[in-house]
């Protein structure tokens, strides 16, 4: 294959890992998680931090207190060197969270600083630190079971995505 060809391709494949994890961690989706970081990958996401395993058992079923979240990835910063690459993603991250008093809004603007590996041609994230750049609280959540914007919602799956995201249903019982 050219080399400007095999680069677009890895490229490509390392983008989608990115989704990946970003679309398992909002679901809570093992089989995601686990089709995108190598199993003795390690992590540091400030307040957590440790191995692949530890990841796992953290992100899902994930905290009772976070009900939902999303991931919005922006732009990847990505340097190739043979079976290695290193990218900086930015993203910003939505979370509902039960402050016990009620539910709040709060949404993280920050970049995860990756490094990957191609391993017998898959690749798949080796090591992971998240950087945080701001955060803001929102206040409190709005209660979805009231509808949107004074109409009501016409079934249930148009709100939340932690725990039975109608997205799921729609894709199938994929891995990525």
């Amino acid at each position: 294959m050219d080399s400007s060809l095999t680069e677009l391709v890895d490229r490509t494949a390392i983008r989608h890992c990115i989704e990946r994890i970003a679309r398992g961690e909002d679901r809570r989706n093992a089989d995601l998680l686990q089709a995108s970081w190598w199993p003795d990958a390690t992590y540091d996401y400030g307040v957590q931090g440790g191995s692949f395993d530890e990841y796992l058992a953290w992100v899902v079923p994930g905290a009772d207190a976070i009900k939902n979240t999303q991931h919005i990835l922006g732009q990847s910063y990505i340097e190739l060197s043979g079976n290695t690459a290193k990218a900086e993603t930015h993203l910003v991250s939505y979370h509902r969270v039960d402050m016990g008093e009620g539910d709040q809004d709060t949404c993280i603007g920050a970049r995860y600083l990756d490094l990957f590996e191609k391993r017998d041609g898959e690749w798949r994230l080796a090591s992971r630190t998240m950087l945080y750049d701001w955060s803001t609280e929102w206040g409190d959540a709005i209660d979805w079971s009231q509808g949107l914007m004074g109409m009501p919602l016409t079934a249930d799956h148009f709100s939340g995505r932690a725990v039975g995201d109608h997205s799921e249903k729609f894709f199938g019982d994929r891995k990525g």
